[in-house]
């Protein structure tokens, strides 16, 4: 099988909110949301074709990878966001992580939907026993924008982890009861 190679690159998103759902930008309307594993009928919506920066067909076809959906409970059927994580030996590595093209810019409909999506991450790692611990590879330019807002630690080049601690705070944020 020809799998096109992936390049580490560095993640590129940034932390709009933190809130315990996704906003409206304009309304300030609140939409509790929902994560699920992305089936390969939604690979049809997420193409590039339909404004989408990743290949999120090579992500969910690689054996090693789970790729995961945020949607809003009164609308499942619309993504508003996409995870792809890889679990390691200790720790789950986000691979990527990317808001809806609708999502995106200063016409974005929703704010919220990434750090819902690292919060869910965490709450992956805590459930496999990794204590919330997660690993990414960041652009250098935002490499401070995760410090400041997922508490994310510089340990090397473009290497950032999130602690127990602050995935702690994360899942809080975003799963509490």
């Amino acid at each position: 099988m020809n799998m096109k190679k992936r390049k580490a690159t560095g993640l590129a998103f940034e932390i709009d909110k933190l809130t315990r759902s996704i906003e409206n930008v304009v309304t300030g309307d609140v939409f509790q949301t929902v994560v699920l594993p992305m089936t390969k009928d939604d690979l049809k919506s997420v193409a590039k074709k339909n404004g989408w920066l990743f290949n999120w067909k090579l992500e969910f076809k690689a054996k090693e990878r789970k790729v995961f959906k945020l949607t809003t409970i009164e609308n499942p059927n619309v993504i508003q966001g996409l995870a792809c994580l890889e679990m390691k030996a200790d720790h789950v590595a986000m691979q990527l992580v990317e808001s809806a093209p609708h999502n995106l810019g200063k016409n974005k409909v929703y704010e919220g939907v990434l750090g819902n999506l690292v919060a869910y991450i965490c709450k992956i790692s805590f459930e496999y026993g990794f204590e919330g611990t997660v690993l990414f590879l960041a652009k250098t330019k935002l490499i401070p924008h995760y410090e400041a807002k997922l508490k994310a630690v510089h340990i090397g080049g473009h290497l950032m982890v999130i602690y127990p601690p602050d995935a702690r705070y994360l899942v809080d944020q975003y799963f509490s009861e």
